[in-house]
């Protein structure tokens, strides 16, 4: 065929070239074979369908030839050596003007790829060795290769070992060297994430990871430091690793236009990289992708799929006298049949853009300039920022090239340092690898800088760098090796294998692995592992056997300081949750619930209880000890024992007595000296009206009523009605509550003040309520303090108006046919009065 390879040979050969055809599934040895020819003889050229590809075998091509023998050529990377002889390149990156002894083609039938396929159809054409030329690929496209190469030798090789269908399986259930293949980097991203949490960790494959990051990860998987793998179907296309089950989360793809199906060749193709060499491979669906029909799996294990029947094709005798020349000529149709045009390639699309720019159009005159042009336009748009910024790049390339000879050193080192940072997160990374990769791309075109080498070094280095960063947030993000070392145990030995233990401060450690804390008597797991998590938990659920009756000891002797009780009912120690406080039968006997704990029996939750109870009872004694004491004062009175007792079943506050139950002056007496006041709105204890007491009070009466209720600052005499209405110790006045004693104490001291007369209310009244004057009449009228409101003074009058009267009672006892009170709601009590004195307010 017209077109083989040009340039300095190795000598004369006797024997005519042959053209030859490996075909076959996957796992059939053909890179292997192919690389042992290419190394049989003198020289050699191998394309690869990915620059991973190219990379590993180079390594590979290296270990075996040396490093000065071997030359690896891909977009990004060009390592020649001046005696080079043996050359791993992408297909796209082949050296077209050298001779060799030996071309071959990896994936030949990627020439059916509407994006990539007439790179392949190009080399499939005209790509050949002196002596052998040697393509590699699926037996799909040998009846198109018998047509298009007359003459060719086509060897079908059977796979080594077995590819069986196994159907769907679950995430959770999918054995270890498994690979899970996604067609997105979200849906990798979030599968990844999901076998972290079920099985402690996976390495990641995409496309588009460099080299350097590629084999990081897969090293990871290799050294089964994980045993899970999620990936792209880039896996598809000849990476070997110890995968013994693929699965495929999805069944079809997004190609660039429109999501479509997987093809039957495509699922082969992917799921052959289960079972390697003469180990059996298995293949089905996991997550939400349903399972494959019966005929697909047939067409996998059988390994038959309708032939090719056309491959893509572009033109590569390019007329490059001017830009529109060049476009007019890459649109040439296919000249033979089988052939058919592709997409527009990104590069094609690029030099339309540019054609379209007068100042493009006005610099790309003649020959040179537009093969010039069209060279830059071929730089691939690694970054896919989907917006006109790769058509600016090439432009800018492009006359800087043209103009002054080469790419601005300012330039190179502007864009590769911008992508020298290791901050941000995963996507971050890569997209500054793909930047810093269309550095490498122009660097590594030596004719286009000055100093290329040194700009290809720097561009490496920066790579290397973020490679590896991107590889540590990979795995950090993803692999979690104390779950994976535990979950591996779990399957060899089963939980009763794991030995467990608790640390001094708590730790709670399984196979020297840290699952979570005891915090009280609480077992806090830091893991999370799946369905395997109860299984782990239960191994270090028995290292608390001991535990547990050690800290319930420690509780029994430990002084009440240790402990705390909340405003909401949380009772702590030493800072850990432990119990929370319940209606108890009676008022100031609330009953405790322990918090989730990891008690053995019911013994065990009885003997904390027990010691919670006792701190509970303490801080109610201590709290309350003189209506306690009261109590305990007049139990030789009979006449104030029901009065005791009401004040025990209300919290220390209850309804006042009934004008016609008065109380002889001497057992007044004695209540009053047992610090229980007898009032006009409530009988009480005022020393529970202090902070600490009011705040214990606040809390039992919101356990008894079922309200949430917050105590009052301390310090304040009146707060609005809407916040004091239900609490203790609060009686409504108008628009604002008052504390009782206050309130007790303010019209004790408004009678005596008007004992003999009426008086203008005297400015303290509005100082000792904590409350604006204007508000003093209802406020009084809030506490049936008979009073007159101020007077408005006729404007035929000079003078000041007639002040706020408070009125003796003898005067509002004539009134009291004219004018109606408010009577007081008070919400301290629980009696069945409650109810009538709320309806009293709304009626009168």
């Amino acid at each position: 065929m017209k077109g083989a390879f040009r340039g300095t040979g190795s000598g004369h050969h006797t024997m005519p070239a042959r053209v030859r055809a490996a075909l076959g599934p996957t796992n059939t040895g053909k890179t292997h074979y192919a690389l042992t020819r290419m190394m049989a003889h003198s020289s050699g050229i191998i394309g690869f369908p990915l620059r991973l590809l190219a990379r590993e075998n180079y390594e590979r091509l290296v270990a075996a030839k040396g490093a000065k023998s071997v030359a690896l050529i891909t977009g990004e990377e060009k390592i020649i050596p001046p005696n080079a002889r043996w050359f791993a390149c992408t297909v796209e990156a082949m050296p077209l003007d050298r001779k060799a002894e030996f071309v071959a083609i990896d994936e030949i039938q990627l020439a059916s790829d509407p994006d990539r396929g007439h790179v392949f159809t190009d080399r499939l054409l005209h790509a050949r060795g002196t002596v052998e030329t040697l393509f590699l690929g699926a037996e799909t496209i040998r009846p198109l290769l018998q047509r298009l190469v007359p003459g060719i030798e086509i060897d079908i090789r059977e796979r080594l070992s077995s590819l069986v269908g196994v159907g769907a399986t679950k995430l959770s259930r999918l054995p270890p060297r498994s690979a899970i293949v996604a067609f997105s980097a979200a849906e990798v991203y979030a599968l990844a994430e999901v076998i972290r949490r079920r099985r402690g960790g996976c390495a990641v494959i995409m496309g588009q990871l460099s080299p350097r990051t590629r084999n990081a990860q897969v090293e990871l998987y290799q050294n089964r430091e994980v045993d899970y793998l999620v990936a792209t179907d880039a896996i598809g296309m000849g990476l070997n690793m110890d995968v013994d089950h693929v699965a495929l989360a999805a069944l079809g793809k997004f190609d660039g236009t429109i999501p479509r199906p997987l093809h039957p060749q495509e699922v082969a193709q992917i799921a052959g990289r289960a079972g390697r060499g003469m180990k059996d491979g298995t293949f089905g669906t996991t997550a939400d992708c349903p399972p494959m029909s019966a005929s697909l799996v047939e067409a996998v294990e059988q390994h038959r799929f309708d032939p090719i029947e056309r491959i893509y094709w572009r033109n590569h005798e390019l007329d490059f006298a001017n830009p529109q020349a060049l476009l007019g000529s890459l649109m040439k149709p296919p000249p033979l049949r089988g052939l058919t045009a592709g997409r527009v390639a990104s590069d094609v699309t690029t030099l339309e853009s540019l054609i379209l720019d007068p100042d493009i159009r006005e610099a790309a005159r003649g020959k040179r300039a537009t093969a010039l042009l069209w060279e830059v336009c071929q730089i691939p748009d690694f970054r896919k920022l989907g917006d006109d910024s790769h058509t600016r790049l090439c432009a800018r390339l492009f006359l800087h090239i043209l103009r002054e000879g080469a790419v601005p050193a300012n330039w190179m080192d502007g864009h590769i340092r911008g992508f020298a940072r290791i901050d941000g997160d995963i996507d971050t990374l890569m997209h500054r690898l793909t930047g810093v990769r269309v550095c490498s791309y122009v660097a590594a075109r030596t004719e286009w800088s000055r100093n290329s080498t040194e700009w290809q070094a720097k561009a490496r280095e920066v790579e290397d760098m973020l490679s590896d960063a991107l590889h540590e947030r990979l795995t950090a993000r993803f692999v979690d090796r104390r779950a994976t070392t535990l979950l591996r145990r779990l399957d060899s030995d089963g939980e009763r294998g794991l030995l467990s233990a608790v640390t001094q401060d708590g730790e709670v450690v399984v196979e020297g692995h840290a699952i979570g804390r005891v915090e009280g008597f609480t077992l806090c797991p830091d893991i999370d592992s799946g369905a395997d998590k109860r299984l782990i938990l239960k191994a270090g659920r028995r290292a608390l056997l001991q535990e547990i009756p050690r800290r319930i000891q420690n509780l029994q002797s430990a002084p009440d300081t240790a402990l705390d009780l909340s405003d909401d009912g949380i009772i702590t120690w030493d800072g850990v949750k432990i119990a929370r406080l319940i209606p108890g039968i009676t008022f100031f006997n609330p009953q405790l619930r322990l918090l989730q704990g990891e008690f053995t029996d019911t013994a065990q939750r009885d003997r904390v209880i027990e010691r919670l109870d006792q701190f509970v009872q303490a801080k109610i004694r201590q709290h309350f000890k003189p209506l306690f004491d009261a109590q305990a004062a007049i139990s030789d009175h009979a006449p104030l024992r029901g009065i005791l007792h009401r004040l025990h079943e209300d919290g220390g506050l209850t309804q006042p007595l009934h004008a016609d139950h008065t109380l002889p002056r001497k057992l007044k007496s004695i209540l009053q000296r047992s610090g229980i006041q007898i009032g006009r709105f409530a009988v009480f204890c005022p020393s529970i009206l202090k902070p600490a007491p009011i705040k214990l009070l606040t809390l039992l009466t919101s356990l008894r009523s079922g309200k949430a209720m917050t105590a009052a600052e301390p310090g304040r005499v009146s707060i609005p009605r809407d916040q004091g209405a239900n609490l203790p110790g609060w009686i409504s006045a108008g628009s604002v509550c008052i504390r009782i004693d206050v309130a007790e104490k303010l019209v004790s001291e408004i009678e005596t003040l008007v004992k003999s007369s009426d008086r203008p209310a005297p400015q303290w009244i509005t100082s000792r309520c904590g409350v604006r004057s204007d508000i003093l009449p209802e406020i009084l009228r809030g506490l049936r303090v008979p009073h007159k409101v101020a007077g408005k003074i006729d404007r035929k009058y000079f003078g000041p108006p007639a002040p706020l009267m408070l009125l003796k009672p003898q005067a509002a006892h004539q009134r009291k046919a004219r004018q109606k009170t408010t009577p007081i709601l008070t919400r301290y009590d629980n009696s069945p009065f409650a109810a009538l004195a709320e309806w009293k307010e709304k009626v009168f």
